[in-house]
Formats: C-alpha cells, sequence, structure tokens
C-alpha cells in the first residue's frame, strides 16, 4: 500500500507538472497574441470601416450606407485611462488591492510562448523535489506552497537564472525530518484525495485544451513561437490587400 501511494504521487507530480507548463503556455500564447497581434486586427477593422465608407460614398446605396455605419460602429474606441483604472484609484491614490497587485505580481510580458529547453529541465527538477504533494506535515506543506509559487512565477517569465537560484536555496535548504510509514487508513485517506486531485487536474487540462487559445496552440505543438509569426504573417497580408483596395476607392 505504501508502494501504490508513492507511484501515485509520483504520477499526480508528473500530471501536473504537464498540466501547469500547458497553462503556462496558454496563458503567455494569449498574451503574446494580443500584444502582438492585437494592433494589426484593430488596423483590419480600421480598414474594413473605411472601405466600406469609401463604397458608400461612391455609391449612395442605402444598403452600404447602412453596412458603412455598423462597420464603423465595430471599431471600438481605445477606453480612455478613467476606465481602465476604474476602482484602482481613489482619493488617496491607488487602492490597496491595486498597490498588491503592483508590488506583489510584477507585469511582465513573456518573451516566447515556450520557455526554454533549459528553463522547462529546471522547473521539472524543481517541481519534482519540491512538490507540496510529497509533504505529510502541515508546516512542510506551508514551506513547499509558498517555495513553488516562487517557482512557477519564474518558469511563468521563463528566467533561468531565477530558477537556478530557486534550486540552490531548496539543496540549502531545510532537510524535511524522516517520515514515519503510515498507517493503513491514512494511506487509503491519501489515495483518495489523489484520485479526486487528478479528477480536478483533469478537468483543468479539458478546460485549457479545449478554449480557443489552447485549440490554436494544437495546431503548432512543436513551435507554437512559430504560429504566431505564421499569424502575423497572414493579417500583413490581409493589411496590404485592404489598404490596396481602399486605395483604388479613393483614387
Amino acid at each position: 500500500m505504501e508502494r501504490a501511494v508513492r507511484v501515485a504521487e509520483q504520477a499526480l507530480i508528473e500530471f501536473e507538472i504537464a498540466v501547469e507548463t500547458f497553462r503556462v503556455e496558454v496563458e503567455n500564447f494569449s498574451r503574446l497574441h494580443h500584444q502582438k497581434l492585437g494592433p494589426m486586427y484593430a488596423r483590419l477593422d480600421e480598414l474594413d470601416a473605411s472601405i466600406a465608407e469609401a463604397r458608400a460614398a461612391r455609391t449612395g446605396d442605402p444598403e452600404d450606407l447602412r453596412l458603412a455605419r455598423e462597420a464603423r460602429a465595430a471599431v471600438l474606441p481605445l477606453p480612455g485611462v478613467e476606465v481602465l483604472f476604474d476602482d484602482w484609484i481613489d482619493s488617496d491614490g491607488l487602492s490597496p488591492e491595486a498597490a498588491a497587485m503592483l508590488t506583489e505580481r510584477p507585469v511582465q510580458s513573456p518573451q516566447r510562448v515556450r520557455p526554454s529547453e533549459e528553463v522547462r529541465r529546471l522547473y521539472r527538477e524543481l517541481a519534482r523535489k519540491a512538490h507540496p504533494d510529497l509533504a505529510r506535515e502541515d508546516d512542510e506543506r506551508k514551506r513547499r506552497e509558498e517555495f513553488i509559487t516562487r517557482v512557477n512565477a519564474a518558469y511563468a517569465r521563463g528566467d533561468e537564472a531565477l530558477l537556478r537560484e530557486l534550486a540552490g536555496e531548496w539543496e540549502a535548504g531545510p532537510v524535511p525530518a524522516e517520515e514515519r510509514l503510515s498507517e493503513s487508513e491514512e494511506l487509503y485517506a491519501r489515495l483518495e484525495w489523489l484520485a479526486q486531485r487528478k479528477d480536478l487536474l483533469s478537468a483543468l487540462a479539458r478546460e485549457l485544451e479545449d478554449s480557443a487559445i489552447g485549440s490554436m496552440l494544437r495546431l503548432a505543438p512543436e513551435d507554437p513561437d512559430r504560429l504566431l509569426e505564421e499569424i502575423a504573417e497572414q493579417l500583413r497580408g490581409q493589411v496590404s490587400e485592404r489598404e490596396a483596395e481602399l486605395a483604388a476607392l479613393v483614387q
């Protein structure tokens, strides 16, 4: 029974590592997609509206005029600063929630969708060693949870240097006391908890895979960064086509 619990723990840890690495890729792809391609989508919307307006101005057709109004309405204006920071700023400046977000969770754009192979290797090694599921005592679990949170954040940023520092910190840290063998009831309870945890992770994995970004990532499982470049190339081509069409209409 003790061996079965250990095998189940290791299998769950490997599964959780796989889910976390995919979650990071989904989040990074989403942020980079918005950052790199958002302006192109906005440019296409603007060109579509300008083309519809130019066509309506030429024909004067009521249907063309209606389509032009709809196209222009689809081009949403950028929100003002007061909208972007609604509930963030009060009479004393930044709200406590906003200050906490800015100080404890600094925003840093990812460099790539998928962290480098070395970053992935370091992350997996640390996750296997320091995973909270390996703890039996509450204090040790809390220490591991706090540590693995920092590991996850470094991995999400692709910060190899910080992961190496964390690896050294873990090796230099306190060695957990030798665990006593659990009683049968505790082992059964542990197996039940592991099964429940696996079900939760499976649901999260399905949610990630079925999301719009997850579906896009499945189109390029080996090189998701290249997929972004391919989409950008397609959008640049569409922008050039729209610009040529607009130029022909306004001549």
